[in-house]
């Protein structure tokens, strides 16, 4: 009786917790951004304070998850997130993946899908935050170099949208390209939750019947250096290095399953 009672909880906090968000995406749209950019010129600055805006946001939102018992987390290493012009490369189980790492990292950068441009909820936000859209073509990699530097932490979920339920992982090759032709070294996030929850295609109200503990590890750095040389071309170190972190999140996403 006590489990179904905590379920019927849980359920009901997340439907709230996401309400919260949708609400507070509105009002940073229609409230908060315009008011910014009336008060701010300078589009860096500009920029600036509404990605720290929007990494306090969602700390609160998910501080208010695990306040009401939606979730549990951990995050083990997050110290060597506390630097700058860093190449993030995650996987990504969860919907709300996104929201951690964000939540987590200063001066975070991404790229999104095109059509949260135009969403309701969330073309404020991330117009205002300068982010990187998918669908700009030839440009894209080069908008994720500048990115880096200029100082931003650039996050990518390599695979380009979630992983899906069996598990396996299919990275495409656009994260290696930016750290090859960038000359970035990739801090590598392996992201768990048991029991999944959120994954490709499910709905908000699919809640699994225990609590959702999410672990993050900021693993140490993959030197991009040991790709590149002289002998080789732009494309086949981007090849080459697309093959390990296919093998390395691989390895170490089943060995922390």
């Amino acid at each position: 009786m006590a489990e179904r009672i905590f379920y019927l909880w849980r359920l009901l906090a997340t439907g709230f917790c996401f309400a919260v968000f949708g609400l507070g995406g509105v009002l940073l749209r229609f409230v908060f951004f315009p008011l910014l950019n009336l008060i701010i010129w300078r589009e860096r600055q500009r920029i600036a304070l509404a990605r720290r805006t929007i990494r306090l946001a969602f700390r609160l939102f998910v501080g208010l998850m695990h306040h009401l018992g939606v979730l549990r987390y951990e995050v083990i290493g997050a110290e060597r997130l506390r630097r700058d012009g860093l190449l993030i490369l995650a996987n990504h189980p969860s919907l709300i993946d996104t929201v951690f790492l964000m939540a987590l990292v200063r001066d975070a950068d991404c790229i999104l899908k095109s059509e949260l441009q135009t969403n309701f909820f969330t073309r404020g936000p991330v117009r205002a935050a300068g982010y990187i859209f998918n669908n700009q073509g030839v440009r894209l990699i080069e908008d994720c170099i500048r990115s880096l530097r200029s100082g931003s932490n650039l996050i990518v979920f390599p695979e380009g949208t979630r992983t899906p339920a069996d598990g396996c992982m299919h990275l495409k090759r656009g994260a290696a390209n930016i750290a090859v032709r960038g000359n970035s070294n990739i801090t590598p996030v392996l992201i768990s939750c048991e029991p999944k929850t959120l994954g490709k295609g499910e709905k908000w109200w699919l809640i699994p019947a225990r609590m959702v503990r999410f672990k993050i590890v900021v693993r140490e750095d993959i030197a991009v250096a040991r790709f590149r040389s002289e002998a080789v071309s732009d494309a086949v170190a981007a090849r080459n290095l697309t093959a390990f972190l296919q093998n390395y999140f691989t390895e170490e996403v089943q060995g922390h399953a």
